[in-house]
């Protein structure tokens, strides 16, 4: 009877046990509170980071990583149990999206927002998703073709963005004396080159493959130089909200395991899209994208 008794215990305070961590499994803290009580999930937006996070031809948000972010949205209605819970959508760009995401406006910003060492004192960043390195796109017939050949040169850049951070430690670096021109973003940027007032647009490969793909004349451009450096795209949230970094880590990682994630990088970087009636990046995935999708990190490159 001892025996018998002494086994129930155990088995009665194992159940406690696993009862305790069941709760403790549903109290959420920092963002996931902060969903639970609103019953609403706030995304941030882009309208011309194509292909990443964008305003297609029929004016409905798309994106390679828009659409990581609509999952991390399904998965929170998931784990909250809150089959009503909203999506909201608020626009934000280079210059506001840090400050948005660190004052808790947005909960989760997935686009084209490059993973520093300097942005980490403000916000957390998931797992990376994309590997970019600044180049340059010109006219065809420029006689631009590497970092040097901007010496003198009017170039346009992003304001901002760490390219902009980049463009001037290379040219105080060299001393090229290049006038630096900013531009709100990448479509305003383009257009800076094309209508002469810069003879060079400085910004990460994947924009400038998506630029002059949706140009009028894809054939009136060409991208130069190599990389400054390789920079890691990854989605921002709340500083020190380690419950939902990890909650995003682990759909990012679970993606890239099964493959969904390679599916998705072909969608939209070697398929046409629905934007300027369907404009193809052609842009082969390149080793180093492969080589994180093979072993996720979310440290800086």
């Amino acid at each position: 009877m001892i025996t018998i008794r002494t086994s129930v215990k155990a088995a009665f305070c194992v159940s406690l046990s696993m009862l305790a961590t069941s709760l403790h499994a549903q109290e959420f803290t920092g963002t996931l509170k902060k969903i639970q009580d609103t019953g609403t999930i706030t995304l941030g937006t882009r309208g011309a980071s194509v292909p990443f996070n964008y305003l297609d031809d029929n004016n409905k948000q798309a994106g390679f990583a828009w659409e990581i972010a609509l999952r991390v949205s399904d998965k929170v209605k998931q784990v909250l149990n809150r089959a009503d819970l909203k999506t909201r959508n608020l626009e934000v760009t280079p210059q506001t999206r840090i400050a948005l995401v660190a004052n808790q406006t947005v909960d989760l910003e997935c686009s084209s927002t490059t993973h520093s060492l300097e942005r980490e004192n403000q916000v957390n960043f998931s797992v990376t998703y994309f590997s970019v390195g600044a180049r340059i796109m010109v006219r065809s017939d420029s006689a631009i073709a590497d970092w040097k050949g901007l010496a003198g040169k009017n170039v346009v850049v992003g304001a901002g963005t760490t390219t902009e951070r980049l463009l001037r430690q290379v040219n105080e670096r060299e001393k090229l004396g290049i006038n630096i021109i900013m531009a709100p973003d990448i479509n305003e940027g383009s257009m800076s080159v094309e209508s002469g007032r810069a003879d060079a647009f400085v910004a990460d490969d994947s924009g400038l493959f998506s630029s002059a793909a949706r140009a009028r004349n894809p054939a009136k451009w060409k991208i130069v130089g190599e990389p400054l450096e390789r920079e890691a795209y990854g989605c921002m949230m709340r500083k020190g909200d380690a419950q939902f970094k990890k909650l995003v880590d682990d759909l990012i990682i679970d993606m890239m395991k099964r493959g969904e994630m390679t599916a998705l990088y072909e969608k939209y970087f070697t398929q046409p899209l629905n934007v300027r009636n369907g404009f193809n990046l052609q842009m082969p995935m390149q080793p180093a994208t492969r080589e994180l999708y093979e072993n996720p990190s979310d440290k800086v490159l």
